[in-house]
């Protein structure tokens, strides 16, 4: 019965129909859009050159000079080498703040030296991210890979001069010449315009060190694992070199605004349910009353003849069941097709690059979708809906048979 009374008047159950489906449709699209945004911002920031723990000197992350990195390496790699899970990867790292210069141009930038082939495995530097040119070797004592920003700006490209300059361990600036041996691409613009590649040995030899090192990088074969393993590298570390402060700090250490992010990003989706729900609900409401309003009559004979109140509201809570539970499976698949387009494209930002940039998401953003926030969608939608469809329901139940009977 439920279902006949559905389709007494269709186009307004159509109209209901389509207001519950792209209802569901957009808590499910933009719940993905907002996980492929974080999961492009997660991506981002570790991939660049942070990876899901990190080993400092103690004071290096709060004054990042060459003369507050590690003495020596070999007891970080040591303890790496003992605490690290099967699939990791790790690299060490000489950075530090500087300039680089050509003929006509200057900007300051964040010079790196790396062993390319372990760093490839950790963060986004590697034969991948090449666009021109060739990747650094292990002891290339002159060559320098630059950014295509960068090298954009300075107008310049492989094979051409650049001039780096920074403060060595004596407190001097020291200065050393490269040859550009490649360029580099990012998903960030600011990647390419704010970090420049040499190698380990080219970095020592420039800066007079020996055998000290700015961080070392690790890498996870799943991140939730950064906390227990940072744990046992420091307790190793205490263990086998205590006469060295050393700082072990996971990724939620490192990128304190994107931890935060994710700490509320349950709260910003329920938020978006609710905003979509209230307008979703008004629609159910009022539809759903105008239709009991209709059928007063109708009701006041069912009465009469013997029909409960609780079976009233039983046939109409059936009928708003029926419509969420139709609505639902549209929403659901126009949903999922909708992800699915876009799963090879993605969504282009390219025109608001700089906005885009500034929260650290890529020029793409590829929509993820999850089934616990599927249910989650379905369950609000379900539950509110069959809620607030109860107010129309007990409205027709209360009528007595002769008010409805005499309603006009």
């Amino acid at each position: 019965m439920a279902w006949r009374n559905l389709w007494r008047n269709p186009k307004r159950t159509f109209v209901l129909l389509a207001a519950i489906l792209v209802g569901v449709w957009s808590l499910i699209f933009f719940t993905a859009f907002m996980m492929g945004m974080l999961d492009s911002m997660m991506h981002n920031a570790i991939n660049t050159l942070t990876g899901h723990i990190q080993v400092h000197a103690q004071g290096f992350r709060d004054d990042p000079v060459i003369q507050n990195a590690m003495p020596d390496g070999a007891p970080v790699e040591n303890a790496l080498r003992e605490t690290l899970p099967q699939g990791s990867h790790w690299t060490m790292r000489i950075r530090m703040d500087g300039v680089v210069n050509t003929a006509r141009d200057t900007a300051g930038v964040n010079i790196v030296g790396v062993d390319p082939e372990r760093e490839a495995a950790v963060s986004f530097f590697g034969p991948k991210a090449l666009a021109e040119g060739a990747m650094l070797g292990k002891d290339d004592p002159y060559a320098i890979v630059v950014g295509r920003a960068l090298a954009k700006d300075f107008d310049t490209g492989v094979g051409k001069k650049m001039v780096l300059m920074a403060q060595d361990t004596s407190g001097e600036i020291a200065s050393r010449a490269f040859r550009i041996k490649g360029i580099y691409t990012a998903e960030l613009e600011a990647t390419e315009k704010g970090y420049v590649f040499v190698s380990i040995p080219a970095a020592r030899d420039m800066l007079g060190l020996d055998k000290q090192v700015s961080e070392f990088a690790v890498l996870l074969p799943d991140i939730n694992q950064s906390a227990p393993v940072a744990q046992k590298i420091s307790a190793a570390l205490k263990q086998d070199d205590p006469g060295t402060a050393y700082e072990v700090d996971t990724w939620k250490e490192l990128l304190p605004l994107i931890s935060a992010y994710l700490g509320n990003v349950d709260t910003y989706m329920y938020l978006w349910y609710l905003v979509v729900f209230i307008a979703m609900g008004f629609g159910i409401v009022n539809t759903i009353l105008m239709a009991v309003l209709e059928r007063i009559r109708e009701f006041g004979l069912l009465k009469a003849l013997g029909m409960k109140p609780w079976w009233i509201v039983r046939l109409v809570l059936a009928e708003a069941v029926l419509l969420l539970v139709i609505g639902m499976i549209g929403g659901n698949l126009l949903g999922f097709a909708s992800v699915a387009a876009l799963s090879h494209t993605g969504i282009d930002f390219s025109a608001f690059a700089r906005g885009s940039q500034y929260f650290g998401m890529s020029r793409v953003v590829y929509p993820v979708i999850t089934l616990n926030n599927v249910a989650a969608a379905n369950l609000l939608v379900f539950v509110l809906g069959a809620l607030v469809s109860v107010y129309p329901a007990v409205k027709a139940a209360r009528f007595t048979p002769v008010e409805a009977l005499t309603h006009t």
